[in-house]
């Protein structure tokens, strides 16, 4: 065997390279394959800045005493912060081409990286199935306006959930189980086409609330913050959004590995985050200070806006735009987390699309309704799992841009062989983990813990830093790689891959 393809072994598994670490869909994405442009980055961020939970999130701040420009400021605040820590990530993903647990091989070694994959992972597939409940909210309310003798389905209850809600639930699932197993390109097609959609729904929604209210909105709810705790709600707010996208920052790098350049991410960043949230900012501000003035109520939800349009065909589309953009949401930020970190663990026996309903079935045996109805869970389990992400995410950057200086070598990332750059010791880097338990017990605790409730909106930022440095002071092997190798030079087998 003379070429790196002829060298390919009989079960398809290039030479050098770990059949236990390697599958196709694990395997960087060659640059000639790349084909998210800096639209496609945009698209990504038009969709999931606008979901139904960020909006509950944005009116709350509004309902909570923050006045229209305080909320403004916390957006521009907090843009700020995820422009530059999304574009760091992103830059992680373009130039190796790997998703997120072959890139956390780097740091936690080849074993080791199965941590932070699976807890990325589990957090994922639990909000899988809540966002899919309560798109199915959505459609079962629209179904009743369209066909109103479909409201008796709502009078039996399997599992905690009804009739309705169950058909609802189940048409979802299955649209989202068939849109992912064709792969990130038909996500990544998907999320082109709904974008659009979405920001013209919204757009039409919050006119629509300004002519009623005569083109004047409220500019708080009453009590505003003054003083010093105006500018701690604002600080509070901006660090809450971020850990909201704790997730997203960590596996960024699963989309733009798909990306044709750095600069199509820096460009769809800097257009899909500081304008488009800054375009999201001021929907939610039109939106809840309209409501305020027309009956001195404070929303909840875009969906309760939605509602009350008059016109039945309106309606309809509002709905169905709501409903495209949680399957979006849910695509992007929650289905693809998951698949990833099942092909990580079982890449001799799933594929992406395996992977995909497996990861769907595991999130509707969960019974989401359930989860999502009991604050204990969805406050302590799902919240608790969050908080470990930012110690992940400090540890990972900590790792990649100041100890190695972006200089990896790919093809390591794919060998169990005990001398290679990330085997360390059996394939856990004792460092990385060392660092996490710590800062990662101190995040889970002042995120949960009510004592320190006044902290709480920093706990990805405490455990992000604390974690970072922890892995920069303590000792330990550096593995550093003597080469800076791309992923062009594996010789990737000629299956089809989902990416």
């Amino acid at each position: 065997m003379t070429t790196a393809q002829e060298a390919v072994r009989t079960d398809g598994t290039p030479p050098h390279v770990s059949p236990r670490l390697y599958s196709p869909d694990l395997a960087p994405t060659k640059k000639a394959g790349r084909n998210w442009s800096g639209y496609n980055v945009f698209t990504l961020w038009a969709n999931d800045v606008h979901s139904l939970g960020n909006y509950a999130f944005a009116i709350g701040l509004f309902a909570l005493g923050m006045g229209v420009w305080d909320i403004l400021a916390a957006f521009v605040l907090a843009s700020v912060f995820l422009f530059a820590l999304l574009s760091l990530s992103g830059y992680m993903g373009s130039k190796t081409g790997v998703p997120f647990p072959v890139m956390s091989r780097i740091a936690f070694g080849v074993r080791g990286a199965q941590i932070p994959a699976v807890i990325r992972g589990g957090v994922a597939i639990a909000w899988f199935g809540i966002q899919t409940y309560l798109a199915a909210l959505v459609l079962s309310a629209l179904l009743v306006d369209l066909m109103p003798g479909l409201a008796s389905w709502q009078d039996t209850s399997i599992l905690g959930l009804d009739g309705l809600g169950w058909v609802s639930f189940l048409a979802l699932w299955i649209v989202q189980v068939l849109i992912v197993s064709y792969g990130m390109d038909v996500i990544r097609k998907y999320v082109a086409i709904a974008a659009p959609a979405v920001l013209i729904t919204f757009v039409a929604l919050a006119v629509w609330m300004l002519s009623r209210v005569d083109w004047s909105i409220a500019m708080d709810a009453g009590d505003p913050y003054t003083g010093g705790a105006r500018i701690v709600h604002i600080l509070e707010a901006a660090a809450l959004w971020v850990v909201i996208y704790g997730t997203f920052v960590l596996n960024f790098c699963d989309f733009t590995r798909s990306a044709k350049s750095n600069r199509s991410i820096l460009v769809g960043n800097l257009i899909g985050i500081p304008v488009n949230m800054l375009f999201f900012a001021g929907i939610v501000v039109v939106l809840s200070g309209a409501q305020f003035r027309l009956d001195g109520k404070v929303i909840t939800d875009p969906a309760d806006i939605v509602q009350q349009i008059p016109n039945t065909p309106l309606l309809a589309l509002a709905s169905l735009a709501l409903i495209l953009l949680t399957v979006a949401v849910n695509l992007m930020a929650n289905f693809v987390a998951p698949v990833y970190s099942l092909v990580n663990l079982f890449p001799r026996k799933l594929d992406f699309r395996k992977a995909a309903i497996v990861s769907a079935v595991i999130g509707l045996l969960i019974l989401p309704w359930n989860l999502y109805n009991s604050p204990v869970v969805v406050d302590y389990f799902l919240g608790g799992l969050g908080a470990l992400l930012g110690p992940a995410f400090g540890i990972v950057m900590a790792d990649y841009w100041l100890l190695r200086r972006t200089k990896v070598h790919v093809p390591d990332l794919y060998s169990e062989d005990p001398e290679a750059s990330y085997a360390y010791r059996k394939g856990v880097n004792p460092r990385a983990v060392t660092a996490l338990v710590p800062s990662a017990s101190i995040a889970v605790v002042i995120a949960l813990v009510p004592y320190f409730e006044d902290m709480a909106g920093f706990s990805w930022f405490i455990g992000a830093i604390l974690a970072g440095v922890l892995y920069l002071v303590l000792p330990g092997r550096s593995a550093m790689p003597a080469d800076d190798v791309d992923g062009e030079h594996i010789a990737v087998p000629s299956v089809k891959s989902a990416h």
